[in-house]
């Protein structure tokens, strides 16, 4: 596990504790997302939904399936496009209910189009900027052309300042950022975490941190997939997360 750089406080966003755990149903069609959420039952409120299910013919199947199951949904479309194609994008997406969805945090012109849509359909969907993927490194942004004078948290904590101000509602960044991303930007915004690993896994995620460090940097969610959906009980695997959740915000207002 990584060492989260300047770890401060819990988030002051008005989340349930319940809420903060977002399941990634990343599964390949609607009978086998129905099996996974009909086994994790109350351990988990809230769903994302990415790629694989997105291009799926089910997609619209499963989204119709959280719904009636009264889930939050969240939909990782990572949406990168000319403006008016993504404005188009996040126009349909309202549509659905989701709660978030994610557009990658480069090019303001895109990242306001998002957020002109979101605002025109009502403000209801959540726009979060996603800044460097959580499997990549220092040494991969090296491979992409960038200079040895940037590192991850800088452009992390650069890109989320440019996607604030355009309008957006949370960053998507590895808890190993979560700290500096407070200390450049403040509280008001959300800050949702991918790459988090309750135990060491040797897996294709390089910046990764356990729940409890996440949350007492100011992470407001934890997306979590393969090490509930992996597990040989995912309700129980769930059902442990929720605990360390508790427990973080348990300690913090004793």
């Amino acid at each position: 596990m990584g060492t989260v750089e300047r770890a401060g406080r819990l988030s002051t966003n008005p989340i349930a504790p319940r809420d903060r755990l977002i399941f990634a149903l990343d599964v390949p069609d609607a009978d086998r997302a129905a099996t996974l959420v009909d086994a994790l039952g109350d351990a988990v409120t809230f769903y994302k939904v990415g790629l694989e299910l997105i291009l799926s013919r089910d997609f619209v199947c499963v989204v119709d399936l959280l719904r009636d199951r009264g889930k939050r949904l969240f939909v990782d479309g990572k949406l990168y496009d000319v403006p008016q194609t993504v404005e188009s994008a996040v126009r349909r997406l309202a549509d659905l209910g989701a709660t978030y969805t994610t557009v990658h945090g480069t090019g303001r012109a895109m990242l306001e189009a998002a957020c002109r849509a979101r605002d025109e359909t009502g403000g209801g969907l959540g726009i979060l900027a996603v800044s460097v993927l959580t499997s990549l490194d220092d040494e991969d942004l090296r491979d992409e052309g960038f200079g040895r004078d940037m590192d991850v948290s800088s452009l992390v904590v650069g890109r989320a300042g440019r996607a604030l101000a355009a309008g957006c509602d949370g960053i998507v960044a590895s808890g190993l950022e979560v700290g500096a991303l407070r200390a450049a930007h403040g509280d008001d915004f959300v800050i949702v975490c991918p790459g988090i690993r309750p135990v060491d896994r040797d897996d294709d995620q390089k910046r990764v941190v356990t729940p409890e460090m996440a949350l007492r940097a100011g992470a407001d969610h934890l997306v979590v997939g393969r090490p509930i959906r992996d597990a040989a009980d995912p309700r129980v695997a769930a059902g442990s997360i929720q605990e360390a959740i508790r427990s973080v915000f348990d300690a913090a207002g004793s």
